[in-house]
């Protein structure tokens, strides 16, 4: 009699339940099944798509997903697991966790089922998993070593329920937020440690005129404020975007001051009525929820930028009294003196951070009626370079929008007044619209001196040290200004800074591993995708590179190397060669 042929092969297993599903199911059925149902739609099974996984069966609270490669595997599982921590940071009680295990091994194929050693270990050292981790075996361990931009801990060997074999196992940790603290303790468990000198998040402030027409306003006033603190080099700020993660939310002064690593937070509330405003304030330090100071400030309208300064030297006083008066004036500068243009300004700031195109279109339409306003205001015309950029970098500006950005970022820098951020923005800006780097190099260093505390001014000089292949000062910067902002929602471009540097250093693997966290942070940004595509197509990633291919061509119909070479601002020629050889690779169009 013929033997029965049995089919095996070598693949990674990943096995993955959910902690605690008895408790969560008793506690509450329909809501747990819903929310596993959501969750799976929303991150989990996209992201197995994403790494070319194959489900192969699923239980109530777990299931079994087969890879080609185990660094497809650890790469899924860690994105789901950041992801799932995002998602369910606010929830205790109720709080779904998958744990996961991940092994390699020979495998049985049955029909559309798998069977084998390969897949009980897999399963065992799932069970030995922390809620929220990734653990290894030793087999999967020696495949991903050194291929991924992820650390690991050794946990030792274990002996396993019914495996006839004590296993090694390791825990994934990654570098990405184990280097620089990218994740708040809510998703990771760790604390920011404190700065070594005084350090504050100034909270959105609540809007109380009874409009919510005016809450922009609420907010430019804040964000006015965060940057007029920032300017003092001897104070650590938190930055704008991270401080706004909690808009709208009832929050626990020491838990905001555990997760952003700050020991003070500024809390209040706006209210415009008429031609007057009040700034109502409250500086509390953080760990012990004590109030340093407290004061209601009331004035006209006209005088809404004197009132922004007294909270800032009030504040400034409570925590930091050698402060001198130098720096505070330096501090106080006046950014307009028409009203009238400070709020088309601050009506362009509130809706461009949806990165929608027709918003990146109205804001520029407002700032360029606060220019016509006041032609003086560098601010508004730095702002409008950025917003410039912006269109660039996504196939919107035109040739004309390029030669305004130029023109604009030029009269910016002139009108500067040594104002850090207009520097920065309109510095960055015209090394990206005019591709020449010397002028925006020194005028950058210039910004850095006068605030090296800024997170708008780190990510750009990130960015331009990246284009004229400064590497490791490139990735000092972003480095700095993921700690000032680290749960910033605009964070995916100093992670795709990062990834961009370590393509020039030729390190491609870790490239794609923050390449594939930029993608996740910011999924409609081309440069995510630029990103992916030149690493994974560096790394003969096909399926990858073409995945990131496809949705570059879904955001820029037409695209091809030759058009994105003329978004691309690069010093030097070997740089455009090696990023047009990347996106050859993964299969873009020549032009």
């Amino acid at each position: 009699m013929a033997e029965t042929r049995v089919e095996r092969r070598l693949a990674a297993i990943l096995a993955a339940d959910v902690a605690g599903y008895s408790r969560l199911m008793g506690a509450d059925e329909v809501g747990t099944l819903a929310a596993l149902k959501a969750h799976r739609r929303e991150v989990v099974d996209p992201a197995i798509a994403q790494y070319h996984g194959r489900i192969v069966k699923t239980t109530g609270d777990g299931m079994l997903v087969e890879f080609a490669s185990a660094v497809d595997a650890v790469t899924c599982a860690v994105a789901v697991q950041e992801k799932m921590a995002e998602r369910t940071a606010e929830e205790t009680v109720a709080r779904v966790q998958f744990r996961v295990g991940i092994n390699v091994g020979d495998i049985i194929i049955d029909s559309n089922d798998i069977f084998g050693d390969g897949v009980n270990v897999a399963a065992r050292v799932e069970n030995e998993c922390e809620p929220g981790g990734v653990y290894l075996s030793e087999d999967a361990y020696r495949q991903v070593r050194g291929k991924t931009a992820y650390s690991f801990d050794d946990l030792g060997e274990r002996s396993l329920k019914n495996i006839d074999r004590r296993v090694r196992l390791y825990a994934v940790r990654s570098a990405i937020s184990s280097a620089v603290d990218t994740k708040s303790p809510a998703e990771t468990g760790k604390l920011l440690p404190l700065p070594d000198r005084p350090s504050i998040a100034v909270l959105p402030f609540a809007n109380m005129s009874g409009d919510p027409e005016q809450e922009y306003f609420a907010d430019g006033v804040v964000e006015d404020i965060i940057t007029a603190l920032s300017r003092f080099k001897s104070l650590f700020v938190i930055a704008r975007n991270s401080s706004f993660t909690y808009k709208s939310k009832a929050v626990d002064i020491k838990q905001v001051g555990r997760e952003l690593g700050v020991r003070y937070v500024l809390e209040g509330s706006v209210r415009k009525m008429g031609g007057r405003v009040r700034i109502t304030g409250q500086l509390i330090e953080a760990a012990t929820g004590a109030h340093l100071w407290a004061d209601k400030i009331d004035a006209a309208l006209e005088n809404v930028f004197e009132l922004q300064d007294d909270v800032t030297t009030r504040v400034v006083g409570a925590i930091e009294p050698s402060i001198t008066e130098a720096e505070i004036s330096r501090a106080q500068m006046k950014p307009t003196s028409s009203l009238d243009a400070y709020d088309f300004y601050l009506k362009a700031l509130s809706i461009h951070y949806s990165q929608l195109r027709a918003d990146l279109d109205e804001a520029l339409r407002l700032l360029e009626r606060a220019i016509a306003l006041d032609p003086t205001y560098s601010w508004a015309k730095a702002f409008a370079v950025y917003i410039h950029t912006l269109r660039l970098s996504q196939g919107w500006a035109s040739p004309e929008d390029v030669a305004r950005g130029r023109e604009l970022a030029q009269e910016a820098l002139l009108a500067s007044r040594d104002e850090p951020n207009t520097i920065a923005l309109a510095a960055h800006g015209f090394a990206w619209l005019a591709h020449e780097f010397d002028m925006p190099l020194a005028a950058m260093d210039r910004a850095l001196y006068l605030n090296p505390n800024s997170f708008n001014v780190l990510i750009r000089s990130g960015w331009l040290r990246a284009w004229v292949a400064d590497t490791e000062r490139a990735i000092d910067n972003f480095s700095r200004s993921i700690r000032l902002s680290p749960v910033d929602s605009l964070l995916g471009w100093a992670y795709g800074g990062l990834a961009f540097a370590h393509i020039l250093k030729g390190e491609y693997a870790i490239a794609l591993e923050y390449a594939r966290r930029t993608t996740y942070e910011m999924p409609r940004w081309v440069g995510s995708w630029n990103a992916v595509a030149i690493s994974a197509g560096h790394l003969g990633n096909q399926q990858e590179a073409a995945v990131a291919k496809d949705r570059l061509l879904e955001l820029i119909p037409h695209n091809s190397i030759a058009a994105t070479r003329l978004r691309r601002p690069f010093r030097d020629r070997w740089v455009s060669d090696l990023f047009d050889e990347g996106l050859r690779l993964a299969g873009l169009p020549e032009g």
